[in-house]
């Protein structure tokens, strides 16, 4: 690596200024320089994802994440809007782990980035979201930022009427917002408002911008990695018989503070710090500063909740275990938290004689 690669360390190598003139000394294969050059440029790129086990895996996938959803495809009601997602399965499916961990990937993310990268939350869709352009670096950020990006992998052909992917070129390069920027507060904002208060910004821009609105007609099997930053959503669903089954997969990297911008303010240090998670270890993930890990300042709706907690643990029905945590089992049972089941009674009732975790690994 050339040094003058290493002038930034704090920028990832992809998204530096000075990319294109040390990309030569980056050694990369002919193929992985177009997808550097891609990301650099436009802010995603799209590749063929490596898998010999793919075809199975999603096969096993439908299966699985079409049983947590009552749908019916010759119905469009049941299927309208955007709310079939399911969220952090790779906690039950080994098949989403796999492809969330997928070395190939890891692999080529770590050289665009200059840092590992980990998985570290999996989103699985039977059909198109039509979600608005919206940006990921408001719902999970690092510092340095741009240590971040998301995987999104087609698992069948997308048709142009089943809502497909859509994307902003070159917006990954705009002002990361923050709540600064748009004139509010985060730190104890509404835990329910994360997005929608940014919305404005980024029509505006968009509007402004003279930038056309780009659509993924994917082929099963190619994945599309995106940068923190770049606007991006789901195309209108305009035949809801339609499926569009497809992975998300968002990753970090080493070494960074990671956290939510939304409910964050960073000028009085303020930081709405993530439980993060390397789904390949299953281990913790701390914020570190300069290799220190960074402490944790609860907004006040935070400290509110604690002392909840242990309102209801001093009414904790008999059989729960003393550690059970209605969000960790939540979090790690999507199932139970999709049909918005009590997370003590569904234990007590069906989880504990299945077996199922209440609390997360240590590591």
């Amino acid at each position: 690596m050339s040094a003058l690669s290493d002038v930034l360390p704090g920028v990832p190598l992809v998204e530096s200024p000075l990319f294109t003139a040390f990309v030569d000394d980056l050694q990369l294969s002919a193929e992985e320089r177009r997808v550097a050059l891609d990301l650099h440029d436009r802010g995603f790129a799209v590749i063929d994802f490596e898998d010999d086990l793919l075809e199975e895996r999603i096969d096993r996938i439908k299966a699985f994440v079409a049983s947590r959803f009552e749908l019916d495809f010759s119905d469009p009601q049941s299927v309208k809007g955007s709310g079939h997602r399911l969220q952090d399965a790779w906690v039950y499916c080994d098949d989403i782990r796999a492809i969330a961990c997928n070395q190939a990937v890891l692999e080529l993310l770590g050289k665009l980035y200059g840092r590992r990268a980990f998985p570290f939350q999996t989103l699985n869709f039977p059909v198109g979201t039509a979600q608005p352009l919206h940006s990921d670096s408001i719902h999970f950020s690092s510092i340095p930022e741009r240590f971040m990006c998301g995987v999104w992998l087609a698992m069948e052909d997308v048709h142009a009427d089943a809502g497909p992917l859509t994307y902003l070129p070159g917006s990954h390069k705009w002002p990361i917002l923050s709540n600064a920027m748009i004139g509010r507060q985060g730190f104890d904002a509404p835990r329910d408002r994360a997005q929608q208060p940014f919305e404005a910004a980024w029509e505006a821009l968009v509007e402004h911008s003279g930038a056309e609105q780009e659509v993924f007609l994917a082929r099963k099997g190619q994945a599309l990695i995106w940068s923190a930053n770049l606007l991006h959503g789901g195309a209108v669903v305009n035949d809801p018989r339609r499926t569009r089954w497809s992975q998300v997969t968002h990753f970090y990297f080493d070494d960074c503070i990671y956290y939510t911008p939304s409910f964050s303010d960073e000028a009085l240090g303020l930081l709405d710090l993530r439980t993060t998670l390397d789904v390949s270890t299953e281990a913790r993930k701390p914020s570190l500063y300069f290799g220190q890990p960074v402490a944790s300042r609860e907004p006040t709706a935070a400290k509110t909740s604690v002392v909840t907690k242990i309102r209801k643990r001093l009414k904790r029905p008999r059989g729960l275990p003393a550690d059970f945590d209605a969000d960790t089992y939540h979090r790690l049972n999507p199932d139970v938290s999709a049909a918005r089941l009590d997370a003590a009674a569904h234990y007590l009732t069906h989880g504990k004689a299945e077996g199922r975790r209440y609390r997360l690994r240590s590591g």
